[in-house]
């Protein structure tokens, strides 16, 4: 019997071994598919929480683009409003500029006319003015004239006179004698 003990005991270890293992193996596979169903479980959740924050990203960065678009139309709208508040300042300066010229050049011609009316009546005026001085140095020169002419005719009428017998003196008779 002793050989069959080196055989039994070591079958029946085996028995108890195989028995402890399969018992263990069981709770090891019951924890292990535990696990495996709690890390499941993690993953899902980590996925739930990945989708959601990621539909948060999206959603938010949509909302961000949105409002980085809108803030660029408005200001590309302020811009534009502004260059054509400026445009429309410029050409109302323009105009304002163009009206005040025309103004300006129609005074001009306005007084040019006058300018040119002073100097035709200024001419004029020079004119009578040389004509008169004419005239009263021509009077003078007639009077200078006839002044010489009564003077020579005076004088003439004087020699004559003086050599005529008439306007003589008789010469005066001789003393008597006593």
């Amino acid at each position: 019997m002793k050989k069959w003990m080196y055989l039994i005991a070591p079958t029946v270890m085996l028995g108890a071994f195989l028995f402890l293992y399969v018992a263990e193996s069981k709770e090891a596979e019951i924890k292990e598919q535990a696990k495996a169903a709690e890390i499941a479980k993690t993953k899902a959740q980590e996925a739930e929480k990945k989708k959601i924050a990621e539909e948060k990203a999206r959603l938010d960065s949509a909302k961000r683009a949105a409002e980085r678009a809108a803030e660029d139309a408005k200001r590309e709208a302020d811009k534009i409003a502004k260059r054509e508040a400026e445009s429309k300042r410029i050409q109302d300066e323009t105009e304002k500029y163009l009206a005040d010229a025309a103004a300006q050049s129609k005074k001009i011609s306005d007084l040019e006319l006058q300018v040119e009316a002073a100097r035709k009546a200024k001419d004029q005026a020079s004119r009578e003015s040389f004509d008169l001085l004419k005239q009263v140095e021509r009077a003078k020169v007639e009077r200078r004239n006839a002044e010489i002419e009564i003077a020579r005719l005076t004088e003439m009428l004087a020699r004559r006179a003086s050599d005529s017998s008439m306007t003589r003196m008789p010469t005066p008779p001789a003393p008597a004698a006593k």
